[in-house]
């Protein structure tokens, strides 16, 4: 991705070397698959509140490395290209697009979902519209998660941003108002399509890019390959060796490179309405 030079965005929000307080609140689908897929692309409050682990009462003293410079740049490059293609297709649509904020923390955060701990990986918290990620996920990504190039990384950040677009078109508060009123693997099955949505969105925002010609030979096969990496049933076969469909929320691998996919061609918000696709 061409992003070196290139102008970042004005929101974002430095906490590394802070810390967190406070415990979380709230519950959500446990288990250990539920963690390691938090871990990838979080996303669904109800998974993250669930898995956020205790923050430090004492802020640890923060000194930037060169290398973390140079990945928080490219974030704010990545959060700069969002800010743009999503107020242009909402300015089309006679909408307003309100920008999120994007918190970079070291370690743990506060948020409005709770405290969460970096294990939890990059996620979004539809209570203050923020985007939250510790850098070191970038390299976890890469070793642990064999997904790496800087478009693997900015597919992550476009994923958590569909999440945002979700929670201003008002599909956030109908997702989550079916919580209470459906049975967990039914209710497993609307975040599934909750989730593919912020994939398409994420395609949706790549095919913007290459019309903005910033991407870069092998780009769109590095979002392929973190979206394939981080399917429930990858996920579950690597940590148990066996899948439990009806404990899937996120999706499998083959679907969330498929919506991915499907946005990436299409290119507009038409085409991205998983919950009445009856296939997915």
């Amino acid at each position: 991705m061409k992003w070196r030079g290139r102008q970042g965005s004005s929101n974002v929000e430095d906490r590394r070397g802070m810390g967190g307080k406070g415990l979380a609140v709230g519950g959500g689908v446990g288990g250990l698959i539920i963690v390691l897929i938090v871990t990838l692309l979080g996303g669904n409050p109800g998974d993250l509140i669930n898995n956020m682990g205790g923050g430090t009462e004492n802020a640890v003293p923060y000194e930037e490395t060169a290398k973390e410079k140079d990945d928080a740049q490219f974030v704010s490059v990545v959060l700069a290209d969002t800010e743009k293609v999503w107020s242009d297709i909402f300015r089309e649509k006679g909408l307003t697009y309100k920008k999120p904020t994007l918190v970079l923390y070291s370690g743990s955060v506060q948020s409005a979902c709770g405290t969460a701990g970096s294990s939890v990986g990059p996620f979004y918290c539809p209570g203050d519209q923020k985007l939250y990620i510790d850098l070191s996920f970038y390299q976890e990504l890469k070793d642990k998660f064999g997904a790496p190039g800087d478009f693997a990384m900015a597919y992550v950040i476009a994923h958590e941003v569909g999440h945002h677009v979700q929670t201003l078109l008002g599909t956030t508060d109908k997702v989550q108002s079916k919580r209470s009123t459906l049975s967990k693997s039914e209710y497993n099955k609307i975040s599934v399509r909750t989730e593919l949505q912020a994939d398409y969105y994420a395609g949706v925002w790549a095919n913007h890019e290459k019309e903005m010609d910033v991407l870069e030979k092998g780009d769109i096969e590095e979002a392929l390959n973190a979206a394939s990496g981080v399917g429930d049933d990858t996920l579950q076969k690597k940590s148990q060796g066996y899948v439990v469909p009806e404990s899937f929320t996120h999706g499998t691998s083959a679907q969330r490179k498929r919506w991915f996919d499907k946005g990436f061609h299409t290119g507009t918000i038409e085409g991205g309405d998983t919950f009445k696709a009856k296939e997915l």
